[in-house]
């Protein structure tokens, strides 16, 4: 079974924000990644499907599979990993989540499914579904 990551998408305003600064910076480098200071432990369970979930203005609200975790030692000695994502963004369901520093393991069971494979929110407004959400009435 597949663990995965979460973490904050920093001043990304929504997932299509996250995908056009993706887009550039895949551009820029030839492929999508993201550099953190530790490196997950648990590498077989991520790269075994895993992805990353973003947190994007307070709750999981997209997704990337995990392709690689290249750690490496910059100019100073200091070792970093690059978290080598797939270039596709998958939006999920909104899942409220609060602010956390780094990255966090997160088990398949906490995840939020993928926007496609949710039901009965289809035809709501994101924020009045966010706002149903949070009251738990769906």
């Amino acid at each position: 079974m597949p663990l995965h990551l979460i973490k904050l998408s920093v001043g990304t305003e929504s997932p299509e924000t996250l995908r056009q600064w993706q887009a550039y910076f895949g551009g820029l480098h030839g492929r999508i990644f993201h550099t953190t200071r530790m490196t997950p432990k648990r590498r077989a369970e991520i790269l075994d499907d895993g992805s990353i979930y973003w947190v994007i203005k307070g709750a999981i609200r997209a997704r990337q599979r995990v392709l690689d975790l290249e750690e490496f030692i910059d100019e100073e000695g200091v070792k970093y990993c690059r978290i080598v994502l797939d270039p596709e963004l998958i939006e999920t369901r909104t899942y409220p989540h609060r602010a956390f520093q780094g990255w966090r393991y997160l088990t398949a069971d906490k995840c939020p499914p993928d926007e496609k494979q949710s039901r009965g929110t289809d035809t709501l407004p994101e924020d009045m579904a966010d706002e149903l959400r949070e009251l738990g009435l769906i």
